[in-house]
């Protein structure tokens, strides 16, 4: 990885190269987490999906929403099962977001 401040003022790249040596591993740990994030922000959203989508059987339901109508036919073991797998999945996304960023910071620290 290229750092700006190791680099002597009169080094200019074009175009794309300048992006990818220079800014694009910077900005990578922040775009991968904020991806990372959303993703797991995205899971557990409810409100949405049941206002504006619709509750559709096979192309609108989501987790929670599964989650939800589980609970309401007293399928207790069903909503829980939803909702460990769920879990694992958001543990995971951390997981791989707290490993890139550790892998990262070995090559931005001086």
């Amino acid at each position: 990885m290229v750092s700006m401040r190791k680099q002597p003022p009169c080094w200019v790249q074009k175009g794309l190269l300048f992006f990818f040596k220079v800014i694009f591993p910077e900005i990578l740990p922040a775009l991968l987490t904020g991806s990372g994030l959303a993703f797991a922000r995205a899971l557990g959203e409810y409100g949405s999906v049941v206002f504006i989508a619709g509750n559709m059987p096979f192309k609108t339901e989501i987790a929670p929403l599964l989650i939800m109508s589980k609970l309401q036919q007293y399928d207790y073991s069903g909503a829980t099962a939803i909702a460990l797998v769920m879990l694992i999945i958001s543990f995971i996304i951390l997981l791989i977001i707290n490993a890139i960023q550790m892998f990262s910071s070995k090559f931005t620290q001086e």
